[in-house]
């Protein structure tokens, strides 16, 4: 079907694309990704799904803007290294962004397809084209602008930092990353799972970044190794961006949360994604054995999500996801929530914890739960779960992983008391320019916004390199 010809009627009788995915019974015993992508042809059949419609509503829905029906074109005509140009002016991480964003309450919620048929599938496309111009080796490094001699500190290797960094270095400054951890990524390589985003594909953006010249020092805890302050007024740093995100994991106060065998989700995933534990003794970070255990996650967001499906990857023989609301009340996306369903994860709906029960060594036996019922909807417009009167019961349990949200890094307000933050202490900024309290500190991400999403994140990079360059060079970016 030549794409240059094909008419709406011929483009609205294609039906939406599957991307081929792995076995559930295949893919519970091993790490590798879930989804396998779309092969060329796939990928042009379902670009050749978009109308081209004249007003792309579309972009409205992506928070750092890609022209959308400009990259698909591209594909739908088989010029696939330059759909990757294309997005790669507004998104330098397309293969993350493509497998990780909540593409169907943003971008793919927005196309006009979706009044009498199914959107066009936005995220595997651009996940498509981003693998495939960097498994065909044909990365073309954006052009840099003639050094400014400004320096610019970008604290955080998450995406909103690199978001950060990459627009600043093509603007022709030089930026430091500073990362506190031995690896770079951020959330990308200690929060998300093998299976959804392999590490590879990381570090191969992360290199490119190199490429351009983005100087990278690791395991430098900002507010501990140097604070702010050293950095623009001993270090010579001009102007600096806090994108640390929010990794202080919140618990739920509840009796025995200190007996062995509890885990926050940050630390749990962060043993086996970033220290690589579940390859244990080939890499030397143990994690709880789950092998034949009964593992419980309590939440319902991706993370917890992420640590259950991973628990069932260790071995868990009983694997529950324990959330006190319904299956509709969940904010964990609708494909992750179904990949958990086909590898077996036990859902136990409207259920809450009250009580976790060990034995005379300390460790974690059981969870006394109580079961809730949905009353009127509070502050997040959900319905509010209210406990059941003598619905108690125990269920056996030999880890558990608490993942019911996070908190900001302390250590920024600790060692920079001028920076402003708000009562969840996630700092206070312009929206406009992510400019703090602080001259000349900007911040983005999940420090800002609490936990969000990692094109969020990205957006705010963005927001905050456009204004760090307008104040630093007296100039104007027009929009």
């Amino acid at each position: 079907m030549d794409a240059k010809h094909i008419t709406k009627k011929e483009r609205l009788a294609i039906p939406r694309q599957v991307m081929p995915a792995q076995d559930p019974e295949l893919r519970i015993h091993n790490f590798r990704e879930v989804h396998l992508g779309y092969t060329p042809e796939l990928a042009q059949a379902e670009a050749m799904r978009c109308i081209q419609c004249k007003d792309p509503v579309c972009i409205q829905g992506c928070p750092v803007n890609i022209k959308i029906d400009q990259f698909i074109k591209m594909i739908a005509e088989g010029d696939f290294l330059g759909a990757a140009k294309k997005i790669k002016e507004d998104n330098v991480l397309p293969s993350i962004c493509g497998r990780v964003c909540p593409q169907e309450d943003q971008c793919e919620k927005m196309c006009i397809l979706t009044k009498k048929y199914e959107s066009v599938a936005i995220g595997n496309l651009e996940r498509f084209v981003g693998d495939y111009e960097r498994e065909t080796g044909n990365v073309e490094l954006p052009h840099v602008q003639p050094s400014t001699g400004k320096k610019i500190a970008v604290i955080g290797s998450g995406p909103a930092g690199l978001s950060c960094a990459n627009d600043l270095i093509q603007l022709g400054h030089a930026v430091t990353v500073f990362e506190a951890l031995h690896e770079l990524g951020g959330v990308l390589m200690y929060g998300i799972p093998e299976f959804r985003l392999p590490k590879e594909i990381v570090k191969a953006e992360i290199e490119g970044l190199k490429k351009l010249g983005v100087e990278f020092v690791t395991n430098t805890v900002a507010g501990r190794s140097v604070t702010i302050d050293e950095l623009l007024k001993e270090e010579g740093f001009d102007a600096a961006f806090i994108g640390v995100g929010a990794g202080l994991p919140w618990f739920m106060g509840i009796p025995g949360e200190n007996l062995l065998g509890v885990y926050s989700a940050n630390e749990f995933l962060t043993r086996v994604n970033l220290m690589k534990s579940y390859d244990f003794p080939y890499f030397d970070t143990p994690v709880f054995n789950c092998k034949g255990k009964n593992v419980a996650v309590f939440g319902g967001g991706n993370t917890a999500m992420d640590a259950i499906r991973t628990a069932k990857r260790l071995g868990a023989e009983h694997a529950y996801l324990i959330y006190r609301r319904s299956e509709a009340e969940m904010p964990a996306r609708e494909e992750e929530i179904h990949h958990a369903q086909k590898e077996g994860i036990e859902f136990m709906m409207l259920m809450n914890p009250v009580e976790f029960i060990g034995n005379e060594q300390q460790w974690l036996t059981g969870v006394k739960c109580i079961r809730m019922e949905l009353g009127e909807p509070d502050d997040s417009g959900r319905r509010k779960p209210v406990p059941v009167k003598n619905s108690e019961f125990i269920l056996p349990i030999d880890m558990a992983i608490i993942s019911i949200g996070n908190g900001s890094n302390p250590l920024i307000k600790q060692t920079t008391p001028d920076i402003e933050v708000s009562k969840r202490d996630t700092i206070i900024v312009d929206i406009n320019t992510m400019a703090t309290s602080k001259e000349d500190v900007y911040a983005g991400g999940d420090i800002v916004t609490g936990g969000a999403t990692v094109i969020l994140a990205m957006g705010a990079g963005r927001t905050a390199a456009k204004a760090i360059h307008e104040k630093l060079m007296g100039v104007t970016i027009p929009a």
